[in-house]
């Protein structure tokens, strides 16, 4: 059987180091902290950034080494906000530009953007009243 080639051209160790990079912002940040702060202790980060990385992985390198529901995990933080997804994927992309060669960073924006619309219309619907009408 071969292996799918990567979604765009990025090592397993760039990801890490982006990865790294982003959490290292996201503790400093004074709207994401407090949001992380609640779910992930200081003790657990390098196994939370373990995690994310291999989703990572997987989703661009088509590794099959993550298990895990992100759509689960950010409908039950409750303290998660669709507004927080902008601010997140500024941070985010900043983080890319400064890791990456730009063409991958462009290709690594573009799908955390797509996969934080799924996650952001998750969180969104879940704080929709259940008989509003819909958001289109």
């Amino acid at each position: 059987m071969t292996a799918m080639p990567p979604r765009f051209d990025i090592t397993a160790a760039q990801i890490e180091r982006v990865v790294n990079k982003f959490y290292a912002a996201v503790r400093r940040d004074p709207v994401l902290a407090p949001v992380f702060a609640a779910h992930v202790p200081r003790d657990v980060w390098p196994a939370h950034e373990a995690k994310i990385a291999s989703f990572w992985r997987n989703a661009i390198l088509y590794e099959r080494i993550y298990d895990g529901n992100p759509m689960q995990k950010h409908m039950a933080a409750r303290n998660v906000q669709a507004e927080h997804f902008p601010h997140w994927l500024g941070l985010f992309d900043k983080t890319l530009m400064a890791e990456l060669p730009p063409d991958t960073a462009r290709a690594f924006s573009a799908l955390a953007h797509r996969i934080a619309r799924g996650l952001r219309m998750g969180v969104e619907d879940l704080r929709t009243p259940e008989h509003a009408p819909p958001t289109l």
